[in-house]
């Protein structure tokens, strides 16, 4: 491969794990606005927004979330997500060969 060719699929790679950093972040926060009553799932568009948002992230988040030990009812599966999106960008930075 070119030079070009690897630095584009290293910023591919990057920019794919930034934007599903987002998507978690989005997810938990709807999750928090639809346990607290903030907004009405049975508004259409909501839960349009919802359903996108948890077929993105449940594949991820459930295998996950079946390994963590009960911590009362607080759900840490999205941050363990987060931090494992960030430490994989930075071991893509790191070894990501140069030229």
């Amino acid at each position: 491969m070119t030079v070009m060719a690897m630095r584009s699929l290293y910023l591919l790679i990057d920019t794919v794990l930034g934007l599903y950093c987002w998507v978690v972040i989005a997810a938990a926060a709807m999750s928090w606005l639809i346990a607290f009553n903030v907004v009405n799932t049975r508004n259409p568009n909501v839960w349009t927004a919802h359903d996108f948002l948890y077929r993105l992230t449940e594949p991820v988040l459930r295998p996950i979330r079946r390994r963590l030990p009960d911590v009362g009812g607080i759900d840490l599966s999205a941050l363990l997500v987060i931090l494992g999106i960030f430490f994989a960008r930075s071991l893509l930075a790191e070894y990501w060969p140069r030229y």
